[in-house]
């Protein structure tokens, strides 16, 4: 899986061709961690219709601040650019695939 930073957000995510789920999260999340597997899977899985990137929120201020991000993990569908889906929250595989069926 892909890590994203303030530097490169707007190459590796607004410009994807893709839609782009963001994790933002934290190394002190527990949640975030559980979430790892999930996301890998995901990525594995859907990586022809679905880019997935992590953010660190403790080291990228400027992307978390600017969409206003304030739990971890927070999920965010990006398509053409923009916030399409917000999701907050640790959840399964199966439960993340049905909430994003809408905008894959």
């Amino acid at each position: 899986m892909t890590e994203v930073t303030d530097g490169d957000f707007a190459a590796e995510v607004i410009a994807s061709e893709l839609p782009v789920l963001v994790e933002f999260t934290a190394d002190w999340c527990p949640p975030c961690r559980q979430m790892g597997p999930v996301l890998s899977a995901l990525a594995e899985e859907e990586g022809d219709r679905l880019k997935v990137v992590q953010l660190d929120v403790d080291t990228n201020p400027v992307t978390t601040n600017a969409y206003k991000v304030l739990s971890m993990p927070t999920f965010m569908v990006f398509r053409g650019g923009e916030p399409v889906k917000a999701m907050v929250g640790a959840r399964p595989k199966r439960r993340l695939l049905e909430e994003l069926s809408d905008v894959l």
